[in-house]
């Protein structure tokens, strides 16, 4: 039986950064994911936010150019519109982005199991004996700890007995190419409860790909039909006659912040899987680099310890606190559900001290806890690093 110190279950920002971190660490690390390639079924637009951006190392050619308007539509389609003195945002290529994650977890020794799905495991002494079935055949591996990366409805976190995602939103969206910009590279964002319950819908058009999405509450809309709705009305805002589809995403994001219990002395939860995604906005690719990172340098301590005190850091009771005017702000979001309340909301926005609100909602830098301050308050894990 092959024998791994870590394996991690799913191949998407979080499982790719993890894997690699860890092996960069010298441990023995087995990374698998159900997709035969890493472009098959993205699930993310992948808008990535200044902050990340600067505390994050992507390349170049994998990301569209910088995007520093927002134009915040009303159910009537009356519009306000914000502008950074900063480059924002930027639209990740997400597929060629994985690849080139992945390039990097096996130049760091990463072990790549393509079309493999996590089946179950058993603990055994001091290690855990890990079933992966793939196509025509299962494998029983063996690892010390298990990390699952595997999404919003995480097998992982089931199995492991941790906290799951009791609330989420779904969104689909189409990613075109062809448009003609007019003006500047936008962010349009449309507060509709009509045909995006409890989120918005999204046009993101930074000069090279558009993507047109919504996204809402399953139990409110058909995402589908919501988004033929949606593309039928943007006459007057884009143009999409000429253009090409390109491709068509759709998937869950969990809003009901970090996660409380999301690891044990088994293995831990990142991404979408411990509900690294803010409330509000659905935001998910800040959270997931941090909490991915972080959880790379508590896993490499407690391996190398074996002291349970360590895990203590790695705790979304820590970690929700941050979170916890988004989560309101969330539950508030929720019951807006006639158009003309959202009509006077977003005319309530016009206003100097809710215009400042919306500015700091799309632009502030506010988002994850920094991790290494987090490190430096965990007395456990300083220890175990000296």
């Amino acid at each position: 039986m092959k024998q791994y110190d870590v394996i991690v279950i799913g191949a998407g920002l979080a499982g790719l950064q993890c894997a690699r971190l860890l092996a960069t660490e010298g441990l023995k690390v087995l990374l698998a994911d159900r997709k035969t390639a890493l472009d098959d079924s993205i699930h993310t637009t992948g808008i990535f936010v200044r902050r990340t951006l600067e505390d994050f190392d992507f390349p170049e050619d994998c990301l569209g150019p910088p995007v520093r308007h927002v134009r915040l539509y009303s159910p009537g389609r009356r519009s306000l519109d914000l502008e950074s003195p900063h480059d924002e945002f930027r639209v990740g290529r997400m597929g060629q982005l994985y690849q080139r994650m992945l390039d990097k977890c096996l130049r760091a020794g990463v072990e790549w199991m393509p079309a493999t799905r996590y089946a179950g495991h058993t603990p055994l002494k001091r290690a855990l004996v890990v079933r992966l079935d793939g196509r025509g055949f299962s494998r029983w591996v063996s690892a010390r700890y298990l990390v699952g990366a595997d999404g919003a409805n995480s097998r992982i976190a089931k199995a492991l007995e941790l906290d799951e995602n009791r609330e989420w939103i779904v969104g689909v969206e189409e990613v075109f190419a062809g448009v003609p910009l007019e003006g500047p590279p936008r962010l349009h964002c449309f507060l509709d409860p009509r045909i995006a319950p409890g989120y918005l819908a999204w046009v993101v058009h930074d000069g090279e790909q558009v993507h047109v999405g919504v996204g809402g509450y399953p139990a409110r809309f058909d995402p589908l039909a919501a988004l033929q709705e949606f593309r039928g009305s943007l006459n007057g805002i884009i143009d999409l006659n000429q253009s090409s589809l390109r491709e068509r995403r759709g998937g869950r994001i969990p809003v009901g912040g970090v996660l409380e219990k999301i690891a044990n002395t088994s293995g831990l939860l990142v991404g979408d899987a411990a509900g690294a995604v803010s409330p509000l906005t659905a935001g998910g690719l800040d959270p997931c680099m941090r909490l991915s990172s972080f959880a790379a340098k508590v896993i490499s301590q407690y391996l190398v310890n074996e002291d349970p005190n360590v895990l203590a850091a790695y705790s979304g009771e820590l970690f929700r606190a941050r979170f916890i005017s988004r989560l309101w702000m969330r539950r508030i979001v929720a019951k807006f559900r006639q158009p003309l309340l959202v009509e006077m909301a977003c005319a309530g926005l016009r206003l100097p001290i809710l215009n400042s609100f919306a500015w700091r909602v799309f632009f502030a830098r506010g988002s994850f806890p920094d991790m290494d301050l987090e490190l430096a308050r965990q007395p456990a894990l300083c220890t175990s690093r000296a």
